[in-house]
């Protein structure tokens, strides 16, 4: 009888000790006890229309699993492409909950960042994890895969071309990469809104001078292989007519302006940024309580007011509490936004307002995620940092001086000057950020 019992301690031993080598370990059991049931989908073929971006897309759900024995489950959502093994999937997390219901906007995100087409339907295969357990003792089941077929619409426009502006009056001088020319609703008639220093400049093709146009009487008359094009340093918006060979440069700038400003009714102005994804006009900024308007080129000949989202030419004040905001104008449909945010800014004794901030903030990269851009600030000889919402919770440093951030890192050394900076925080193991003298 001692030996049945001993055998018996022995086994049970075994069992622990199988299990404790199965920790972290993912377990993909298909149809049999403890294994996640198959997920349901209320429709297994969706097309995404931009005009329904918040209505409900589809929703997955599955049944509670039976482990054999009591235990609490955090559930995963996995979407990959059609074949692609779930080897780089984008997972949901549901927590606890046994269903998800997806938006239309964040569905299409989704399948356009696994590669699918706009306007085209393409497969996607899904299923739910569930981890057991702690970080100590964690078992990870998965259900069988399932399928969706979905039809994404582009979410940004593409107003994107071939052609830009070259030469020593721009950031990148004459060896590129070119300023770019965007789309307009007009065939072969392009615009760019740049920001030139004193010098020259010329048109070109894909970055290269196989192709490229001058102006050799100063008459706005483009000939292929021209002379250069004198520009003084200012603010311009540059139209391109390529089917004309003609071009045209003029001061161009949307700005806010308003007691919500640092400077208030005067200029300078709080300079909006194009965004060629939505064609409009966009700032990420810190406001104080006050009000806000938008005018072109610092005066008061075109100016844009209005309330409750909705602009007009001349209209009332735009009143905002103090906080950080993204701002957005829409001048073509007269919308506009002011949202609350909380950005990613510089803050250093280098920069304006010190160590104390508040902090000169970033906007978004209009066409990648997770990247931040400052296009114009001036710095005094000293040192920076880079930090969340003007609080030191999370903030980055270079302890290498190399490029590469660390949280809590070093301060940055810089000298005088006035500057690009971009932070790129698309790798989260290894973020980056560049700082570019004007």
């Amino acid at each position: 009888m001692k030996k049945v019992f001993y055998s018996y301690l022995l086994l049970i031993a075994a069992v622990f000790a199988l299990a404790s080598c199965a920790k972290e370990e993912e377990r993909a059991i298909l149809n049999a006890d403890g294994s996640v049931p198959a997920a349901k989908l209320s429709a297994t073929s969706v097309v995404l229309l931009k005009d329904n971006a918040t209505a409900d897309a589809v929703t997955v759900s599955w049944g509670k699993p039976n482990y054999g024995f009591d235990a609490a489950a955090v559930y995963t959502i996995l979407i990959d492409k059609k074949g692609g093994s779930f080897i780089s999937p984008i997972a949901v997390s549901t927590n606890t909950t046994l269903s998800k219901t997806f938006k239309v906007a964040e569905l299409n995100a989704i399948l356009l960042k696994l590669g699918l087409v706009a306007g085209t339907a393409g497969d996607v295969d899904l299923r739910v994890q569930a981890n057991v357990g702690d970080n100590t003792s964690k078992l990870v089941f998965t259900s069988p895969t399932i399928s969706l077929k979905g039809t994404p619409y582009l979410d940004k426009l593409d107003l994107s071309t071939a052609w830009g502006v070259v030469g020593s009056a721009t950031l990148n001088g004459w060896n590129g990469p070119d300023m770019p020319f965007y789309k307009t609703d007009q065939t072969d008639v392009f615009v760019a809104y740049v920001t030139l220093n004193t010098g020259q400049i010329k048109f070109r093709k894909d970055n290269k001078w196989e192709v490229n146009y001058g102006d050799n009487g100063a008459n706005g008359t483009l000939e292929a292989g021209g002379s250069d094009i004198a520009v003084t340093a200012g603010t311009y918006k540059i139209t391109f007519n390529l089917a004309s060979l003609t071009y045209t440069i003029e001061k161009y700038g949307w700005g806010l302006v308003g007691s919500a400003t640092v400077s208030g009714w005067n200029a300078p102005d709080m300079p909006l940024t194009y965004d060629p994804t939505t064609d409009t006009w966009k700032t990420t900024v810190y406001l104080k309580d006050g009000a806000i308007k938008a005018r072109l080129n610092e005066d008061w000949g075109v100016n844009y007011g209005g309330s409750a989202g909705v602009l007009s030419s001349g209209g009332g004040d735009i009143t905002v509490s103090a906080g950080n905001y993204n701002v957005m104008f829409d001048f073509k449909k007269l919308k506009y936004t002011v949202e609350s945010t909380q950005p990613w800014g510089i803050v250093g004794d280098a920069t304006p307002n010190g160590w104390n901030g508040p902090d000169v903030k970033f906007r978004p990269d209009f066409a990648t995620e997770k990247v931040w851009v400052i296009d114009d600030i001036t710095l005094t000889a000293g040192k920076i940092k880079f930090r969340f919402n003007d609080a030191w919770a999370v903030n980055y440093g270079d302890n290498g001086a190399d490029g590469t951030l660390e949280s809590g890192g070093a301060d940055i050394s810089v000298q005088a000057g006035k500057y690009k900076v971009v932070l790129d925080l698309s790798n989260a193991n290894s973020p980056t950020y560049t700082l570019t003298k004007k």
